[in-house]
């Protein structure tokens, strides 16, 4: 080993690990008074992480050190339980430890031969979540980054079962000259679904798209009549309502013109867990395809989606990788199940929170957010305030008044630290959307947030009162 490089590898390992585990620690346990939102000082302060390419190597305490002193004040505190935005999760303390026991592992996920516990653990992994969702047991999987990576994956393996029906071999010759492919959405279908439409060629303007009820609901009524190839793309959790497409009557539509049903659950999947909230996936289970994310409401680190086929040979025609020098066999071997081959094990992360938490932990932790979102809207009807949607699930939807002051209090809200929310405008109304998707949320997380919406709302709409009519 050449001079430069050992100087930057002769840090001690186990007096670094222990420093990052002290930091780390008190990073987390201080989560409970800290902030959500980052101040604009400590913003500021990450210019000090420097713009130019270092010339010379860094000891390794001196980076955790700047790392902890400088970054971790700017970071958004996801991991607490007042952070209420995009459905995220935190994680929790199994899948923390978990995470970094495979940092330390450092394995590579492709190939059952380059780490056979990783592979193991997907395995298992695979047949928990199955059983947990109530889809079939004969499934393939794929564990990957997110829901966009998830709705790729199952929808390339959708576009390989339509065109395999139709003589096309989509994998060899490509969409050049294929018969074309009928793709059907809602009218509020998540963006990231029509990103992955477009990563595969399908685009993500020539879809057609049917109406939605007040709720963001697709419409059996409007569903059209389909011909050759088709894919149906189902919601189970709207972004913004919670809103579950009815996918019993429309599974059954599709079936009838032989079309292909996917399932887009990033975060609403999970309800089918909860012995009180079920019923809202019924119908699900009937589809071919379903994408999900385990770091929103199993609460795993960053990142981890997953993917589920119905037909595991349409997924492994669409992802496998052929050469020489990859061991083949009956065993599952991941990388022929997922978009990448080199990856991080996330299957570990995923073992050790279903380890975690068993059916009953995850089915109470999923009714425990459920019961804080129905928290958050009551307090918010009360002080006179409208809630937009129906709350079935974990998400709340609230107008203070007008856009501009809505876009008020939201902005209040953020700035204030005590928790953060982030805004939408859902079906032409703007709106602060709550989201409660930690195991970290307690229920005086709940009030002190819900005391700060308040009185945010109040102040901004004390200013909007005190305005002459005539300006307003």
């Amino acid at each position: 080993m050449n001079k430069t490089l050992l100087s930057a590898t002769e840090t001690n390992l186990s007096d670094l690990l222990k420093m990052t585990a002290e930091r780390a620690i008190r990073y987390r346990e201080g989560l409970i008074e800290h902030r959500v939102a980052p101040t604009p000082e400590a913003i500021a302060s990450l210019s000090e992480l420097g713009d130019s390419l270092p010339e010379r190597p860094m000891d390794a305490q001196t980076i955790l050190r700047l790392l902890d002193e400088v970054g971790s004040p700017a970071t958004v505190t996801m991991a607490g339980g007042r952070y209420f935005g995009f459905v995220n999760g935190s994680s929790l303390p199994a899948t923390l430890a978990a995470n970094w026991m495979a940092g330390a592992w450092d394995q590579n996920a492709a190939l059952s031969v380059m780490s056979p516990v990783a592979a193991r653990l997907e395995e298992i992994a695979l047949g928990w979540l199955l059983e947990l969702l109530h889809l079939p047991s004969t499934c393939g999987g794929a564990f990957v980054t997110g829901a966009t990576m998830a709705n790729l994956t199952g929808l390339a393996a959708a576009r390989h079962f339509v065109l395999e029906k139709a003589g096309w071999d989509v994998e060899a010759k490509g969409l050049f000259g294929a018969p074309p492919v009928t793709v059907v959405v809602g009218a509020e279908v998540h963006p990231t679904l029509l990103k992955a439409l477009g990563l595969l060629g399908l685009g993500r303007e020539r879809v057609l798209t049917v109406p939605v009820d007040e709720q963001g609901r697709m419409r059996a009524d409007a569903f059209p009549k389909l011909a050759g190839p088709a894919i149906v793309c189902l919601q189970a959790g709207n972004v913004n309502t919670g809103a579950f497409d009815p996918a019993t009557e429309i599974c059954a539509l599709a079936a009838e013109a032989g079309a292909w049903v996917h399932v887009d659950g990033a975060f609403g999947l999970w309800a089918a867990v909860s012995g009180q909230y079920g019923h809202l996936a019924e119908g699900f289970a009937d589809a071919d395809s379903w994408a999900t994310d385990a770091h929103k409401w199993l609460n795993v680190p960053y990142d981890c989606g997953l993917a589920f086929v119905r037909h595991p040979e349409a997924l492994r025609a669409a992802m496998s990788v052929s050469a020489a020098y990859l061991p083949t066999g009956d065993m599952r071997e991941p990388m022929h199940h997922t978009p990448e081959s080199s990856r991080r094990a996330r299957g570990i992360e995923v073992w050790a929170a279903i380890r975690s938490l068993g059916r009953s932990g995850l089915a109470e932790m999923i009714e425990t957010a459920c019961r804080h979102a129905a928290r958050f809207a009551a307090g918010l009807q009360q002080a006179g305030y409208e809630v937009l949607n129906d709350v079935v699930l974990n998400q709340v939807l609230v107008s203070f008044g007008d856009a501009e002051t809505t876009r008020r209090v939201i902005a209040g809200v953020q700035m204030d630290g005590t928790c953060w929310c982030g805004g939408t405008v859902w079906q032409e109304k703007t709106a602060m959307r709550i989201s409660v998707s930690s195991w970290a949320t307690t229920e005086n997380d709940v009030e002190r947030s819900l005391e700060a919406m308040l009185r945010v709302a109040a102040r901004e709409n004390c200013r909007v009162a005190d305005v002459p009519s005539a300006l307003q």
